[in-house]
């Protein structure tokens, strides 16, 4: 349990760390500045040595020094168009929006990641128990060697109970049809645990483009209020705005993609697990129709 709370709380951190990524795009300084350019100082033309004595020197024409260049100093300017504009130019129905989306991505990656573990431990039990159970020299003996909370202890206890309550009105019941009907109720309880939040993966997967979809169209439209109020329909008034509502339904994407694959592939996992568990417990049934009654109520 506690591995599981560590890996569940690792994805929800990983989610949450997912926008940070998207908003830390234009961080980046921009280096030096251009060093100061002077104009040289062209000497001056000295006069011919064979020059009359009695001819003055032209005067020299001294060029004025270009003033120097000031450094420029590059600003940093934050991102205008993304996650972070998003969150603080929306509205409180977009930002309620947005978060619904996270939860729905941080709901989906816990139920997918439990759901991986509990199946590893159920593969882990269905090996001990082909290697212990049958191995063992009666039923309860093989029960009491599996591990506690396994789906194929629960079922074993679940047939030797049946097999020892076998009186009053239920004696009137065929004991091949009692224990049958007993252990396929516990099959069905250890299959309805299995698809313990599966329903939510279903859920986000079908509407977290609708919700993402829903985003856009009430960014859209406060975008084009805007401008409608402010009176510029310039592409750099109109990109903005709409593209940053466009960003709602990608994010509405990105949480379905991993919800439905997550959902079809643990289906799968189910499907296969439980296969194991039906064929355990067809050889319990068959063992305890096969056990003399007074041995297996000792």
């Amino acid at each position: 349990m506690f591995n599981m709370k560590r890996l569940a709380a690792l994805a929800a951190a990983v989610v949450l760390a997912l926008p940070a990524v998207f908003v830390a795009g234009g961080a980046a300084a921009q280096a030096p500045a251009t060093a100061p350019a002077t104009t040289p100082i062209a000497p001056a033309a000295t006069p011919p040595a064979d020059a009359a004595p009695a001819m003055a020197p032209a005067p020299v024409a001294v060029p004025v020094a270009a003033p120097a260049a000031t450094a420029s100093n590059t600003e940093i300017v934050d991102n205008p168009y993304g996650l972070q504009a998003l969150w603080h130019g929306g509205d409180l129905v977009a930002r309620i929006t947005l978060g619904i989306l996270v939860i729905m991505s941080m709901g989906s990656w816990y139920v997918i990641i439990t759901k991986v573990y509990e199946q590893a431990k159920m593969n882990r039990q269905a090996r001990v128990a082909d290697k212990t159970f049958w191995t063992a020299s009666t039923v309860q003996k093989g029960a009491a060697g599996l591990t506690d909370g396994s789906p194929y202890r629960f079922i074993a206890e679940t047939g030797l109970e049946a097999s020892t309550k076998h009186t009053g009105l239920l004696g009137n019941v065929n004991m091949n049809d009692w224990i049958s009907m007993s252990i396929q109720r516990a099959i069905d309880n250890v299959q309805s645990r299995t698809q313990d939040g599966l329903a939510f993966l279903a859920t986000v997967g079908s509407t977290a483009p609708f919700v993402g979809l829903f985003g856009t169209v009430w960014g859209v439209y406060h975008a084009l209020t805007a401008i409608g109020i402010a009176g510029q329909a310039s592409i750099d008034k109109v990109a903005g705005p709409v593209g940053e509502a466009l960003i709602m339904t990608a994010i509405g994407l990105a949480v379905a993609v991993p919800a439905v694959l997550g959902y079809n592939w643990l289906i799968r996992r189910n499907k296969s697990a439980m296969e194991r568990v039906r064929g355990f417990a067809a050889d319990l049934h068959a063992v305890l129709l096969a056990t003399p009654q007074p041995a297996a109520r000792a």
